[in-house]
């Protein structure tokens, strides 16, 4: 499966792959000969804590690396008065008759904790492409889900907040 990002995504990622080479992986590289200098390796736990350090830097390397590799680029097709890609809605969720604020976002920038949710998610493929006043069913599973009423939408081309890691 790939990865849905929007060019800014790939982007930030770029760029960290690059921060992450140049940089972290210099000092790491020397954090692990520093620790190393120290003596008995068996009981150097800052050398094993560098070189845990230095492993897992490569593996993010590697990750991000994959990710801009095998990512689909996509871009919000939605109208001026639908929802879509980095949009605020705000819904009225019929059954506990209140209203709740989501951020549709990308995969990889989703957070639930902080009311930013995927174009993958159930709610987020739900509301795409839908007008403020429009009344949609968010499917849990085949045989569960719910009716919420969108109140309103907040267009924005806004995509530098909720990236996590990157």
């Amino acid at each position: 499966m790939y990865d849905r990002l929007t060019q800014k995504d790939i982007e930030k990622m770029e760029q960290e792959i690059e921060h992450r080479k140049l940089v972290v992986r210099k000092q790491a590289l020397e954090d692990v000969k520093e620790a190393r200098a120290h003596g008995d390796l068996s009981e150097n736990f800052e050398y094993k804590a560098a070189k845990k350090f230095k492993n897992e830097n490569e593996s993010r390397i590697r990750y991000l690396e994959k990710m801009v590799k095998t990512a689909k680029v996509i871009k919000d097709d939605s109208g001026e008065d639908e929802a879509g890609l980095n949009d605020t809605v705000v819904l009225y969720i019929e059954d506990e008759g209140c209203e709740e604020e989501y951020k549709i976002v990308t995969t990889v920038r989703c957070d639930v904790l902080n009311n930013m949710i995927s174009i993958e998610s159930p709610m987020g493929k739900s509301l795409l492409k839908h007008k403020a006043g429009d009344r949609v069913y968010i499917a849990i599973d085949d045989k569960n889900g719910y009716y919420a009423q969108i109140k309103e939408i907040h267009k924005s081309d806004d995509e530098t907040e909720g990236i996590s890691r990157f």
